[in-house]
């Protein structure tokens, strides 16, 4: 006899406020609960209603709490509920068996928790956050942790940081893998060349994929471009993301190495090009100094585009034996990683394969199933 299905409020906040991996993570992971698990869980979304966002186009319709708070209110209520150890934000959830929070962000409550950690870059790499956002989540942060009934990470790099930094019982945390979408994947050749026009009509491209942020590391991707540049590559760096923080140093590189005319800053990429822009690249590189999971690299690999990337952090995890892999900060290894496969076939076309392979191990549905299952466990009291 199959038991009831589980109550389970789903911070979907990231997904009503950003456009990052945040909010893929909790959007995909609402959609694929609801459309594989709707037996087992009784799901519930919620979110703070601060600069009057709305719910994601494909979870509208479902049931939703939310409260209306100031971002800096909400973040800081959080903090002082857990501080002060009084749920007074439970008040606007309906009664649930656990509360799952997609961010690093718990307020204290009277049930079970469940807390997704995607990385601890503010511990890492601290200068690359504002002091404001870093001191919040120093205080805040092992506090959460502590608290939460179970803990998600999302690589095992994740789980090393937090084991390492916080002393987290790894008992206490479960390594589950986000996914990628069946739209990244090998596009039409009209898509792409409509794409490719777009963004970059009369050269080829290298591309970047992610927030402006000093982390991603677009300093040493433009030193290896200029390095291409002086080879006789024609190649212009694409990068597609928002605008994040501390990032103007590096805009200001692009005219110290005299690139203003082989940078492409595309901004935010609407999610339906992002395959097409992907499928005209001719490399994605990825030398970020540290990454919690590395949603371009499978993204890419998905769509047949070799990769290059950092040896470091989550990344080897991610890409697996399916993609060049350099010192983050070394331009010089960089750009001949890159030009080995811009000049060498048969390594583009055995990265193209080994990718496809590689990516097609990270699936929603088993991140949503693994969820499932810790739900199962934090109910059961089995952690």
């Amino acid at each position: 006899m199959m038991s009831r299905p589980l109550s389970v409020v789903l911070d979907i906040g990231p997904a009503v406020h950003q456009n990052a991996g945040l909010a893929r993570y909790a959007e995909r992971l609402a959609s694929h609960l609801l459309a594989g698990h709707g037996d087992e869980i009784d799901l519930t979304l919620f979110y703070n209603q601060h600069s009057g966002h709305t719910l994601p186009n494909g979870l509208t319709g479902v049931p939703t709490a939310s409260i209306a708070r100031g971002q800096y209110g909400w973040r800081l209520g959080a903090l002082a509920s857990q501080l002060l150890g009084f749920p007074r934000l439970a008040s606007p959830l309906p009664p649930h068996d656990l509360y799952h929070a997609t961010e690093h962000l718990l307020p204290r409550l009277a049930r079970p928790s469940v807390l997704t950690v995607h990385d601890l870059i503010f511990e890492a790499y601290p200068q690359h956050h504002t002091a404001l956002n870093r001191s919040f989540l120093r205080l805040s942060m092992p506090l959460f942790v502590r608290r939460a009934s179970a803990i998600i990470a999302v690589s095992r790099q994740t789980r090393r940081d937090l084991v390492d930094r916080y002393g987290t019982p790894q008992s206490k945390i479960h390594v589950i893998h986000e996914g990628i979408d069946d739209r990244f994947a090998p596009i039409d050749s009209a898509e792409v060349d409509r794409v490719r026009q777009k963004y970059s009509p009369e050269r080829p491209y290298l591309l970047m994929v992610g927030t402006l942020e000093p982390r991603k590391n677009h300093a040493t991707a433009m030193r290896a471009l200029a390095r291409l540049k002086r080879a006789g590559h024609p190649h212009r760096l694409l990068i597609s993301g928002g605008q994040g923080w501390l990032f103007e140093s590096v805009r200001a590189l692009v005219d110290e190495l005299g690139l203003a005319d082989d940078v492409t800053f595309a901004g935010w990429v609407p999610d339906e090009e992002l395959p097409a822009l992907y499928g005209a690249a001719d490399v994605l590189l990825l030398p970020s100094l540290y990454e919690g999971f590395g949603f371009p690299v499978l993204e890419a690999m998905a769509c047949h585009t070799p990769v290059v990337c950092a040896d470091s952090s989550s990344l080897p995890e991610v890409a697996g034996d399916a993609a060049l892999l350099v010192a983050p900060t070394d331009d010089e290894a960089l750009a001949a990683a890159t030009a080995r496969i811009l000049v060498e076939q048969g390594l583009a076309d055995d990265l193209r394969r080994r990718g496809a392979a590689q990516a097609a191990q990270f699936r929603w549905e088993r991140c949503a199933a693994e969820t499932v299952a810790v739900y199962r466990d934090v109910h059961n009291g089995n952690v």
